[in-house]
């Protein structure tokens, strides 16, 4: 069968003896599974490893598969210059897979390569493979912010292009899981940390891959996980085909979770087709999270989908709006996400209209057609969009860091005409460090500029 199976592994630097100097004996579990995993690979004797790393070249809207017909790299960054690897690229089944993933609608290829040298997500697992005996090319493949069906997808056209050209080939999802699992790891602690990977373990001891398709967006922000979107290219790699799933370990001593999982392929099997249950799940969802919106939520949306769908702004308010968008003036934000990621955000830290109704109106707008970090949206996106409505106190001035919250307040940097906002209780943003870093980059203000702080409350509306 084209697809012998899939490895999952991590990609600790500290787990190789090169770089961790003895420290990897405390992650001795993880090493061990990565030599029965490797192992196992070169039992199958693939003709091809086909990696899916989260530090490959990333884009937002790209599926980046490395270029050439080879490339060299080394753990030089981590101290250890000694361990280096050359790996040749199957080029005729990159070019199939890209292909193929174009026919499916999914934006696949090579453009864009910043760096050519192999990554430490793909030299990791391959300092194991290489050990076993496993010396076959490879296609080296990075994620993107799509949602979770579109790397499925991807999966499926790997899986597709595989087989139409004959390879026996071994899908390899490289990735950590939470960065947050201790207080005193280098990412810190938050509670979603080992919920979330106990939640994605699940799938890898039971083989039911819809988990890494549905597992929820915020419980993944705030746990900083690393591998997911590797997993579910991997989901989709072995779709339709029966799998004996082994999860050989799983610890996180560091604070960061490591776990190694092998899905040998066992034959077919036509009930682990996930694609369609995928989509309905999310369908549901989307439908459920709108029959929750709102007044100040269905402004936003109906504001956004009438200009772009009308070419034209709303000419009237609806009718029965509730009074406090009508009897009071304030800023507010409106937020856009897209499978659980930001998709556009513009506000307004002080009334421009008004009532807060019409600046919702307008901000709602903005933020689908003129936040400078997104293309506009277009109708196709519409009904996959989901929304969120802040509306601002007016600001105060604080003396110091200590009188913020990151959770209860929002900040404002400024430093002569310069101004970086950021909005409280944000996924990832855990400390008042990380809001003023964040807000004080988005102003162009410099750590070293004299700049003042002001802080705000919102009331957030879904």
């Amino acid at each position: 069968m084209p697809m012998l199976g899939a490895i999952l592994t991590p990609h600790p630097p500290v787990l190789l003896p090169e770089v961790g100097h003895g420290r990897e004996q405390a992650i001795a579990a993880t090493g061990r599974a990565m030599e029965k995993a490797a192992k196992t690979v070169a039992q199958w004797n693939p003709d091809v490893l086909i990696i899916a790393s989260p530090h490959t070249i990333l884009y937002g809207d790209y599926f980046h598969i490395a270029p050439g017909q080879s490339a060299e790299g080394s753990m030089a960054a981590f101290r250890a210059p000694q361990v280096q690897f050359t790996a040749t690229y199957d080029a005729p089944l990159r070019d199939e897979i890209i292909r193929r993933a174009e026919s499916a609608g999914l934006t696949a290829g090579t453009l864009g390569q910043r760096d050519p040298s192999l990554d430490h997500g793909v030299l990791i697992p391959l300092y194991y493979l290489r050990r076993a005996g496993v010396h076959c090319p490879i296609v080296r493949m990075g994620l993107s912010g799509f949602s979770s069906l579109a790397h499925y997808r991807l999966g499926q056209c790997v899986a597709e292009a595989v087989e139409s050209l004959g390879r026996r080939a071994v899908f390899v999802a490289s990735g950590d899981l939470s960065h947050k699992l201790k207080s005193d790891g280098p990412y810190g602690f938050a509670p979603e940390g080992p919920v979330f990977d106990e939640a994605v373990t699940k799938p890898m001891a039971s083989g039911h891959f819809l988990d890494f398709l549905t597992m929820d967006e915020s419980l993944c922000e705030r746990a900083a996980e690393c591998g997911l979107r590797s997993f579910q290219i991997m989901a989709g790699a072995l779709d339709g085909l029966a799998v004996q799933p082994q999860l050989l370990s799983h610890e996180g001593p560091f604070g960061v979770g490591y776990a190694v999982a092998l899905f040998p392929v066992t034959g077919r099997d036509e009930t682990r087709r996930y694609a369609a249950a995928c989509e309905q799940i999310h369908k549901e969802r989307l439908q459920a999270r709108r029959a929750k919106e709102d007044p100040f939520v269905r402004l936003a949306r109906l504001s956004l989908e009438t200009y772009i769908r009308k070419g034209h702004p709303l000419q009237a308010l609806p009718e029965n709006l509730p009074t406090e968008l009508l009897s009071q003036a304030a800023g507010a934000f409106v937020s856009l996400h897209k499978d659980g990621r930001l998709r556009g955000c513009i506000g307004t830290t002080a009334p421009t209209e008004k009532n807060v109704a019409w600046e919702i109106v307008q901000n709602a707008i903005s933020a689908g057609t003129r936040d400078p970090r997104f293309p506009a949206v277009r109708a196709g996106e519409l009904d996959e969009l989901t929304y969120s409505v802040d509306v601002l106190s007016p600001p105060e001035p604080v003396e110091s860091p200590a009188q913020l919250n990151p959770k209860q307040y929002g900040v404002i940097v400024s430093y002569g005409r310069k101004r970086g906002l950021l909005l409280p209780d944000l996924d990832g943003v855990d400390t008042v460090e990380q809001q003023i870093t964040i807000a004080r980059q988005k102003g162009g203000i410099l750590e070293d500029d004299p700049y003042t702080l002001q802080r705000f409350k919102v009331v957030r509306h879904l």
